[in-house]
């Protein structure tokens, strides 16, 4: 890192479970991010900030009027705009010296495959039941750690599961595809802006830890907000040993 980095991120590198090593290696690392919305917002933003340096953005929306009570990484003047392009333009003010590449449409199963093969890291900010699952499935089939979060209403809800560990569960395990799942959208149900914040930035907090290999990880934990008593719970997720996904 050249001297201008080095007081960039010096509040990283005063950490000794960082250090210069580690902020190198988040300089070099490659994240995938499914979902410029409510978690991608403050995930993106705090990975930019920290230095992570190629952030890949797949969304295939555009910047809404009701998106802004939430997705803080949009403006007023972002409305039209494709997702990508309006979070690629703000994070380009916050950190120029990273590449940001984005990919501005819905990613099918055979694309999340070629995109989940290029990362080191796969951040689950998507808001369908449906797309987490090929998520998770593209990661299964790489080896790739997923960082899921999802939020409704008060509630929100982050775990990591690291597949790249042949003891993790994979999201399956936790959320089978033949179990009865029903997509609650926000245009229905509504969310609670804050709890998107406090949740994206869990997943960005992950992302960061399993990049660089530190602490301990919600790998095999999920963890549950409720946002109106702010109590949170934590639930063991085990892997299945009959999961057809991660057991194939």
């Amino acid at each position: 890192m050249n001297d201008h980095q080095l007081l960039r991120y010096s509040r990283h590198i005063l950490l000794p479970e960082i250090d210069i090593e580690g902020q190198e290696k988040l300089c070099q690392s490659r994240v995938l991010i499914i979902g410029a919305g409510g978690l991608g917002s403050p995930a993106l933003m705090y990975l930019a900030a920290s230095g992570v340096g190629n952030l890949i953005i797949c969304d295939g929306d555009q910047v809404d009027l009701t998106n802004l009570q939430r997705q803080i990484i949009h403006d007023n003047h972002s409305i039209g705009l494709a997702k990508t392009l309006s979070a690629k333009k703000a994070l380009a003010k916050i950190n120029p010296e990273i590449n940001i590449t984005a990919i501005q449409e819905k990613a099918d199963a055979t694309k999340l495959l070629h995109l989940t093969a290029e990362a080191d890291v796969v951040l689950d900010a998507s808001d369908n039941f449906a797309t987490r699952s090929l998520i998770n499935q593209a990661c299964v089939a790489h080896k790739k750690p997923l960082i899921s979060g999802a939020v409704v209403r008060f509630e929100g809800q982050v775990s990591v599961f690291d597949l790249s560990q042949t003891d993790s569960p994979c999201y399956h395990c936790l959320y089978p595809m033949e179990g009865e799942q029903e997509d609650m959208p926000c245009a229905i149900m509504g969310v609670f802006s804050p709890i998107t914040g406090i949740i994206g930035c869990v997943q960005a907090a992950e992302t960061i830890k399993t990049l660089l290999n530190i602490g301990d990880s919600l790998n095999g934990r999920l963890l549950l907000l409720d946002g109106l008593t702010m109590n949170w719970r934590e639930a063991k997720v085990n892997k299945d040993p009959e999961c057809p996904v991660c057991q194939m």
